[in-house]
C-alpha cells in the first residue's frame, strides 16, 4: 500500500474543525497533527485548506445486482459512490432473486469483492417463510436483517403477524424496516384509481402512500421492538407523527430504536411533483413542506440519527411510464454529499452536524469496526471537498448506470476532489484508480 500525506486540511471530525495534516500508512490513519510536511510519502496531496472528513457511510442503497443489472450493478453504483465521497455502503436484499438464503447472500458478497470500489455490506432479507435461514445470519460480518413491512420494489412484503412477532423476538442483530401499512395503501390505490383512472399525475403519490400508512407501520415496529428489546432501525422517515416515536434524550450508542432520513426527503417536497413527476416517485413518498420542516427539526435535535440516500436507480424509460406503472425510487448516491453541503451553505445545517449524520452516526449505529471517524489507528476512509467549486450536474458526468438525475442541469457549489478507501486513493479529480477493490465491513458486536 502506498503511503499518503494530506497537507493543509480543514479537518471536520467529532464536532470540531481543526487545521492540520493527515498521514496514511498500511490502510490506517497513522498520524493526525500539524506540520507533518517533513514526512516522506508516496502520494502527497495539498488539500489547499479544503475540508477533509471521514468517508460517508450510506446505510441504504439498492445496487440491483443480481437480476436487475439493466438498471445498475455493484460495479457502476460503487464507482458512483466513491465519486461522491461515499466510502462504504449497505445494500438491500430486494434483488432477483431476493437475498433470502445464506447462499444467495454469500454470492452478493463474493461479487462485491470482485468489483466494488467502495467497502460494502449486504442486508439479509426476511420473508414470510425464511425465518430459520434469516436467524443464521452472522452478527459480526452482516450489517443487519431487512424487513419490508410495506411492499415496494422486489415483492418482499412481510405481512404475517406471527412472522413479525417471531423475528422481533428472536433476532440477535439489528433489524432495519421499511414501514408503510399495506392495507391503507391498497385501499387508497383502489379509491384513487376510481377518481383518476389509469394515468394520474405523480402528485397523488403522497396521498396514496400517506401519513397514516407510514405511522401505522412505524408505530407497530416500535411496539414490537420495545416488547422484545429488539435493536430496531427504521429507514427513510417522512412524517411529523412518526418523529414522536424517537428520542434525543440518550446517546446514540445507547439507543435500541434508531432512525434514518434520506436526502431526497430533505431536499424535495410535494411541490416538486409538478415539474419532476415520476422522477421523484419513491416509497415512502416525498410529502409536503410541513413534513419536510419537521424532518429538518428532528434531524437537528437528534431524533433522526442518520442521513442516507436509498439510492434506487431505474432506467429513464421505466420512469416515463404512467404513474401506476412507473417504479418507485431515484438515484442520488453520486451527489448526496454535495446536496447536503448545499444545505450547509444555505445555513440549514452545520458541516459538523452533517458529518456527524453521514459519517459518524452510521458507524455508531451499526457498530462498524474502526470506521466513520478520523482517528489515529482507524481505517483511512477520507474525503476531500472543495466547497468553492461549483459544478453543473450533466448526464455525461453521471457514473451510475441509469445515467439520469432529478438534479440534472442544477449547479451545486461543493465538489468531491479526492476519495480514499482503506488507504487507497481511489478517486482524484474525476479519475479512478481501480487497482484495489473495497473490503467487506466488519462489525464490533
Amino acid at each position: 500500500m502506498k503511503t499518503i500525506l494530506i497537507l493543509n486540511a480543514k479537518i471536520v471530525n467529532e464536532n470540531k474543525i481543526i487545521e492540520g495534516d493527515i498521514f496514511v500508512k498500511d490502510q490506517k490513519i497513522d498520524r493526525i497533527d500539524k506540520n507533518l510536511s517533513h514526512l516522506k510519502a508516496d502520494i502527497i496531496i495539498d488539500s489547499k485548506e479544503n475540508f477533509v472528513f471521514a468517508g460517508v457511510i450510506d446505510d441504504q442503497v439498492h445496487f440491483r445486482e443480481p437480476g436487475l443489472t439493466h438498471k445498475a450493478s455493484i460495479y457502476t453504483e460503487a464507482k458512483a459512490a466513491v465519486a461522491g465521497g461515499v466510502t462504504s455502503f449497505m445494500e438491500m436484499p430486494n434483488t432477483v432473486p431476493n437475498a433470502l438464503t445464506q447462499d444467495l447472500l454469500a454470492q452478493k458478497y463474493q461479487r462485491a469483492s470482485e468489483v466494488s470500489l467502495a467497502n460494502y455490506s449486504f442486508f439479509m432479507g426476511v420473508g414470510n417463510n425464511n425465518l430459520e435461514e434469516a436467524l443464521k445470519t452472522d452478527i459480526k460480518n452482516v450489517c443487519g436483517l431487512k424487513i419490508f413491512m410495506g411492499s415496494s420494489t422486489g415483492n418482499m412484503l412481510v405481512d404475517n403477524p406471527t412472522t413479525l412477532e417471531t423475528i422481533f423476538r428472536e433476532a440477535n442483530l439489528l433489524i432495519a424496516t421499511h414501514c408503510e401499512d399495506e392495507i391503507t395503501i391498497k385501499n387508497n390505490v383502489e379509491r384513487f384509481k376510481e377518481l383518476y383512472g389509469e394515468n394520474p399525475n405523480a402528485s397523488v403519490h403522497p396521498q396514496i402512500r400517506n401519513e397514516k400508512a407510514c405511522f401505522l407501520s412505524s408505530s407497530l415496529a416500535s411496539v414490537l421492538a420495545k416488547k422484545y428489546n429488539t435493536r430496531l432501525h427504521i429507514l427513510h422517515l417522512t412524517t411529523t407523527d412518526e418523529l414522536n416515536l424517537f428520542t434525543n434524550q440518550i446517546p446514540l450508542k445507547e439507543k435500541r430504536i434508531t432512525s434514518e432520513v434520506c436526502v431526497h426527503h430533505l431536499w424535495f417536497s410535494s411541490d416538486d411533483y409538478a415539474v419532476l413527476g415520476n422522477q421523484i416517485k419513491c416509497n415512502p413518498a416525498i410529502k409536503d413542506k410541513r413534513h419536510q420542516d419537521s424532518l429538518w427539526k428532528a434531524l437537528l435535535d437528534d431524533r433522526l440519527d442518520i442521513i442516507a440516500t436509498d439510492h434506487a436507480p431505474h432506467t429513464w424509460e421505466e420512469k416515463q411510464q404512467n404513474y401506476w406503472n412507473a417504479p418507485a425510487g431515484l438515484p442520488l448516491i453520486q451527489f448526496s454529499l454535495s446536496m447536503m453541503l448545499e444545505k450547509v451553505k444555505e445555513g440549514k445545517i452545520t458541516i459538523e452536524k452533517m458529518v456527524e449524520k453521514m459519517c459518524h452516526a452510521p458507524a455508531i449505529c451499526f457498530q462498524t469496526e474502526k470506521r466513520g471517524f478520523l482517528r489515529e489507528g482507524y481505517f483511512a476512509h477520507l474525503v476531500i471537498v472543495d466547497s468553492n467549486a461549483p459544478f453543473e450536474i450533466k448526464k455525461e458526468d453521471i457514473e451510475y448506470k441509469c445515467k439520469w438525475s432529478p438534479l440534472e442541469n442544477k449547479t451545486l457549489s461543493s465538489k468531491v476532489t479526492h476519495t480514499i478507501v482503506s488507504g487507497h486513493l481511489v478517486y482524484e479529480n474525476g479519475q479512478f484508480n481501480e487497482t484495489k477493490k473495497g473490503e467487506r465491513l466488519v462489525f464490533e458486536r
